[in-house]
C-alpha cells in the first residue's frame, strides 16, 4: 500500500499533492512499468483522505500518460521516459563590466509626458474596447498614419497621403524591410563617417555596403558610381551635426535619376536649436525615389520602439504585392496612444518644451567648458548639432588614449574617428552627446578631462 504524508500546502489541494507524490515514484521507478495501484477507496482510507481527493489525482496521472486504467480491473503504471540526470551547472560566466559613472554616448528620457501619455492611455482603453484586440492593417491603423501625415504637413512642409506610410517597431525592422524590397542585388551607400549600426544593418541583411565619402556639404555624388542605394541623413547628419544645402541636395536627386534610391533618415532633426529645420529632401523628389524615414524613439523615449518610413506610391505597391503578408509589428494600443498624443497637439507642445530644456542644459554644459582651466586647450564645434556637439581637445594624446583614459575615470565618450569604418586619423574630437548628462554631474565630467591632460 502506498504510504504519503500530505500535508496542506498554502494553494496547493490534497489531490496535487497525492498527484506529485505517485508521479515522483513512477519517475523515479519505485513504482514500476506495469505495477497495479491501490483502489481509490483502498488507497483513500489508508491516507485518511476523501475518495474525491483519490479520484482527482488519478484523473491528473491518467490525463498525463503516468497511469492507465483498466476496466472493472484498475490502475496500472504506464511506461514512461525517467529524466535525465541534471547536466553540470557551467561555469559562471564573468561579471558585466562596471556600468560608466557617466554615459556621453546615450540618449535621455528625461522630461518624458507621463501624466499625459497615461491619460491618453486611459481614453484609448475606454474609448477603443475591444477594437484594441482585433487584427491590425500590415502598415499601421489608419488614425496613427493619418495623425502622422497631417504633421508631417504642418512642421516638415510634406504632402504625404497616410496611404504611403508604414508604421514600424523601429528603424532596424524598417530598414530590414527594405532590403527585401529593394533587394539584396543592390549596392547600398551609407555615410562616412556615419551611424555604424547601419551599416552593420545592412551587412547582417546580405547585402554589399560601401562609404558615402563626405565634404562640408554632405554626401559626395561623385564617390557613388557602385552604389544604387543611397542611406544619408541631409537635414541633420551625425555626428557632424551637417545639413545638406539646396545645390548638393539637387546633385544626389540627379545621381538618384530614374533607377537609383535615397533612403532620407530624418532622426533626430527636431533638435535644431539656432536655425529652422530644412525642408526635407521628400519635398524636392519629383520622380518618387526618396524613401523617407523618422522615429519617435528620440523625441519620446527609446522604448518607445515606433517608427515609421513614408514609400513612394510604386514601392507601396511593390509592398503590398510582394511583402503584404508581414504583420504590423506595433501593438494597437501604442498606436492608438501615439495618435491622439500627435491629434491633440501633445507632441508640439513636447518639442517645444524639450528643445528649451535641452538648449538650457547645452548653453550651461558650454559655459561650464569656457569656465574651465582647461578652456584654452577645449573648442565646441557644431554647436547647433542637436542633443550632441564636437569637443576638440588639444592634447597630445591619440583619440584612443583619449577615450581609454576618460573611461577609465568613469566617463564613457566616443571620438570622432570611431564613426568612420574605413578608418581616419586621429581628430582629437569627441562626440559629447549631453541629452543624458544632468546639470550636477557636469562638473564631473570635466573634472576627469583634467585629471588626463
Amino acid at each position: 500500500m502506498l504510504t504519503y504524508e500530505l500535508k496542506k500546502s498554502p494553494g496547493v489541494p490534497l489531490y496535487e499533492a497525492l498527484y506529485r507524490c505517485v508521479r515522483a515514484d513512477i519517475l523515479q521507478g519505485v513504482l514500476a512499468p506495469g505495477q497495479k495501484l491501490p483502489s481509490k477507496r483502498a488507497l483513500a482510507q489508508n491516507l485518511e483522505v476523501s475518495k474525491i481527493t483519490v479520484e482527482a489525482a488519478y484523473n491528473q496521472l491518467l490525463a498525463e500518460g503516468y497511469i492507465r486504467s483498466q476496466e472493472k480491473v484498475g490502475y496500472f503504471v504506464e511506461a514512461v521516459d525517467r529524466p535525465r540526470p541534471a547536466a553540470p551547472v557551467p561555469a559562471a560566466a564573468p561579471p558585466a563590466p562596471e556600468p560608466p559613472v557617466l554615459d556621453l554616448t546615450g540618449n535621455g528620457t528625461e522630461q518624458f509626458p507621463f501624466s499625459i501619455w497615461s491619460r491618453l492611455q486611459r481614453e484609448v482603453m475606454l474609448d477603443y474596447g475591444r477594437r484594441l484586440l482585433l487584427p491590425l492593417p500590415n502598415r499601421g491603423v489608419p488614425e496613427l498614419r493619418q495623425a502622422i501625415a497631417d504633421h508631417l504637413s504642418a512642421f516638415r512642409g510634406m504632402s504625404v497621403s497616410p496611404e504611403n506610410i508604414l508604421i514600424g517597431a523601429g528603424t532596424d525592422f524598417l530598414y530590414n524591410l527594405l532590403i527585401q524590397l529593394l533587394g539584396r542585388d543592390l549596392v547600398y551607400a551609407v555615410e562616412e563617417p556615419g551611424y555604424d549600426k547601419i551599416r552593420k544593418i545592412y551587412a547582417a541583411g546580405g547585402v554589399q555596403c560601401v562609404s558615402a565619402r563626405m565634404d562640408e556639404s554632405g554626401v559626395l555624388p561623385r564617390t557613388l558610381p557602385q552604389a544604387q542605394v543611397l542611406h544619408l541623413s541631409p537635414s541633420h547628419h551625425f555626428p557632424t551635426g551637417l545639413v545638406t544645402p539646396p545645390a548638393r541636395r539637387r546633385e544626389l536627386l540627379e545621381w538618384a535619376g530614374d533607377t537609383g534610391w535615397i533612403i532620407e533618415d530624418d532622426y533626430d532633426s527636431e533638435f535644431r536649436f539656432d536655425a529652422h529645420p530644412m525642408s526635407a529632401l521628400y519635398t524636392l523628389d519629383g520622380k518618387g525615389r526618396v524613401i523617407y524615414m523618422n522615429t519617435f524613439s528620440k523625441t519620446l523615449a527609446p522604448s518607445i520602439r515606433i517608427s515609421y518610413m513614408v514609400l513612394p506610391t510604386e514601392l507601396m505597391a511593390r509592398f503590398q504585392r510582394e511583402l503584404g503578408f508581414y504583420s504590423c509589428t506595433v501593438p494597437s494600443f501604442e498606436q492608438y496612444t501615439l495618435a491622439e498624443f500627435l491629434r491633440r497637439g501633445c507632441f508640439e507642445k513636447h518639442i517645444n518644451r524639450m528643445r528649451k530644456f535641452y538648449r538650457s542644459r547645452r548653453n550651461g554644459l558650454i559655459r561650464r567648458i569656457q569656465a574651465s582651466p582647461l578652456a584654452h586647450r577645449l573648442t565646441i564645434l557644431e554647436q547647433d548639432a542637436g542633443l550632441h556637439f564636437l569637443l576638440k581637445v588639444h592634447s597630445s594624446l591619440t583619440d584612443r588614449q583619449l577615450t581609454q583614459a576618460l573611461a577609465g575615470a568613469g566617463v564613457r565618450v566616443k571620438a570622432l574617428s570611431e564613426y568612420y569604418h574605413d578608418g581616419a586619423p586621429d581628430t582629437g574630437c569627441l562626440v559629447v552627446n549631453y541629452s543624458g548628462l544632468p546639470e550636477d554631474r557636469m562638473e564631473t565630467a570635466l573634472e576627469a578631462l583634467e585629471g588626463i591632460m
